[in-house]
């Protein structure tokens, strides 16, 4: 991370190492500022007094490396953010006037976005800012993780059956709110399809219609025409000495038929009249049929004109033609089917719906021993942990309880709310002391409490929870010698299988840090770039016996300081 010009920080680098880092420095010097800055990169509450007086406004900067695929990277690239390397670019600023900004992978978002990603990201344990295992989901899935097979297995039965409850409740009250609805779509559609069968109608028979329409409406002009052009080709019988086609082909054909013989050009050009000829003669034949044939009858007309007028009701109602009308009929008749199929759809959608709950019952019941069984193991490991951190008479256990909903799932005499986890709500509690009542591990333990059990918790659940780095603020606060040796022993243990980062004033935590760095001001009370270093060799011996002793040169906060290192070490 990158801060400048948040409270007494002007401008200073903090960088974190894998494994256990732990950050140390004389009261005041700043190290909470490293919370500060964190918490705003998780979306935390811009506070305008955080501005270094003088400054227009507190910037931080932070490069986050995430594995790809991960919750908090396909969220990310759903706001447009880019990853730089395989690492999650976040930024905040915060101005004196109090407005804030947020920008991630390169994209401006909203703050909110950061508040999204923070629970995939980083858990924050502090006297008083606590995320992750705080959250009563969070905790039911840690313990689901815990459990292993007990759960999982049943847990994925469960899902299966409650994803097809959900699916079959959506249909049945589809089918059931819309009743009405359904019932005039019925309605519509059996009006339409009785009066299509009352018409009948053949495919393509509008287009027929039309082409008789238009030749009994012209009958007389077409029967006209026909004969003229009759009389044309073939002669007129009441003018015998007409002109006509016929008649002239047939005496070019006679003139050159005599003379054929002598020209083979002549007669291909003879044997072509010939051939017109027969086509006249052919042509002229239909047509002397055609007149004769063409019957200017009113009442046909009458007929087909009723008809068409039929037709027309219909295409203007359900399609652009007959054809149209006859698809819209077939697709109707499947469609009414179907509706009047839902009464009977109805009753077998209950009685899956029925089924489908009495089996989420048997299989919440599995789960929820399951999660018994694993709380109570859980339970003992946190409470032994505890007792090593300086609070041996704490005790820690689950409360697994049920919500009664009457629109939930049966389950030992009760109606239950369930959802896709189960019917169970998972909670942590802790007895600080004997007699205690146990209670949320929220409200039933002080600041410096409440980190301790929520270390001890993250040792229990190592490895079992996603987040992919942990903060601790205060973690040793009320606590000393062999406490705090244990406190560090067990940091180091979390920190096998996530990153750990702990603001600290005890050297027994810092002891068992893989890096330490050191938060030192300068002589005008500022922490600048060179303000955060990493202390290696003599110069964390040196840090470790100021935080023994205040004084660095002594020979025995010096062998101390030693003595912590090479048990760190030995540990490791």
């Amino acid at each position: 991370m990158r801060i400048r010009s948040l409270g007494v920080i002007d401008d200073a680098v903090v960088e974190l190492s894998p494994g256990f880092t732990a950050v140390t420095g004389e009261t005041g010097a700043g190290k909470t500022m490293v919370v500060t800055s964190l918490g705003l990169l998780l979306g935390g509450r811009a506070d305008p007094a955080l501005v270094r007086i003088g400054a227009k406004a507190a910037v931080v900067e932070g490069r986050i490396t995430v594995p790809e695929g991960t919750a908090a990277v396909v969220r990310a690239q759903e706001a447009g953010a880019e990853l730089d390397d395989g690492a999650l670019l976040i930024s905040r600023t915060v101005s004196a006037e109090g407005r804030s900004r947020a920008h991630l992978g390169g994209r401006s978002v909203p703050v909110g976005m950061l508040t999204e990603l923070a629970d995939e990201l980083v858990a924050v344990h502090g006297q008083t800012d606590q995320q992750g295992l705080l959250k009563l989901s969070r905790q039911r899935g840690a313990l689901d993780r815990y459990a292993g097979d007990a759960v999982a297995v049943p847990l994925t039965k469960y899902q299966a059956a409650y994803r097809r409850l959900r699916a079959v409740s959506t249909e049945l009250d589809t089918i059931v709110t819309r009743a009405r609805e359904r019932a005039q779509e019925a309605d519509l559609l059996r009006f339409g399809l009785d009066e299509i069968a009352a018409v009948e109608p053949r495919a393509g028979e509008d287009v027929e219609l039309s082409a008789e329409a238009e030749r009994l409406g012209h009958a007389e002009a077409l029967a006209s025409a026909a004969s003229a052009a009759h009389a044309a080709l073939a002669g007129n019988p009441e003018d015998p000495e007409g002109v006509d086609a016929t008649t002239l082909v047939g005496g070019a054909n006679r003139a050159l038929d005599a003379v054929r013989s002598h020209d083979p050009a002549l007669s291909a050009l003879a044997d072509r009249i010939g051939e017109i000829g027969i086509l006249l003669s052919d042509v002229a034949g239909e047509l002397a049929g055609y007149a004769d044939d063409l019957d200017a009858d009113p009442l046909r007309l009458a007929a087909v004109e009723e008809r068409r007028a039929a037709l027309t009701q219909l295409t203007r109602k359900y399609g652009e033609s007959i054809d149209q009308v006859l698809a819209w009929a077939e697709q109707g008749s499947a469609r009414l089917l179907e509706l009047d199929g839902d009464d009977d759809r109805v009753g077998e959608l209950t009685a899956e719906r029925d089924g489908l709950r009495s089996e989420l019952g048997v299989l919440a019941q599995a789960l929820t021993d399951s999660r018994t069984e694993a709380a109570s193991r859980f339970a003992e490991a946190v409470t032994q942990e505890l007792a090593s951190l300086a609070m041996p008479h704490a005790r820690v256990s689950f409360d697994i309880r049920r919500t009664d909903d009457p629109d939930g799932v049966e389950l030992d005499g009760r109606t239950v709310a369930y959802g896709p986890s189960g019917v169970d709500e998972v909670e942590l509690l802790l007895a600080p002391h004997p007699g205690a009542p146990p209670r949320p591990i929220a409200k039933g333990a002080s600041g410096g409490e409440l980190s301790r059990v929520m270390l001890a918790v993250e040792v229990v659940f190592a490895g079992t929870d996603p987040v992919p780095t942990y903060l601790f603020d205060e973690v040793d606060a009320g606590v000393g010698g062999k406490a705090a040796v244990e406190i560090g022993r067990r940091l180091a243990k979390l920190a096998k299988s996530a990153q750990v980062v702990v603001v600290t004033h005890l050297p027994q935590v810092a002891a068992f840090a893989d890096r330490q760095l050191l938060v030192e001001k300068t002589n005008d009370g500022t922490v600048t770039r060179s303000g955060v270093t990493v202390l290696e060799g003599e110069d964390r011996v040196r840090e470790l016996s100021r935080m023994l002793a205040g004084q660095e040169d002594s020979e025995t906060a010096r062998a101390h300081a030693e003595e912590l290192l090479a048990t760190a070490r030995a540990d490791a």
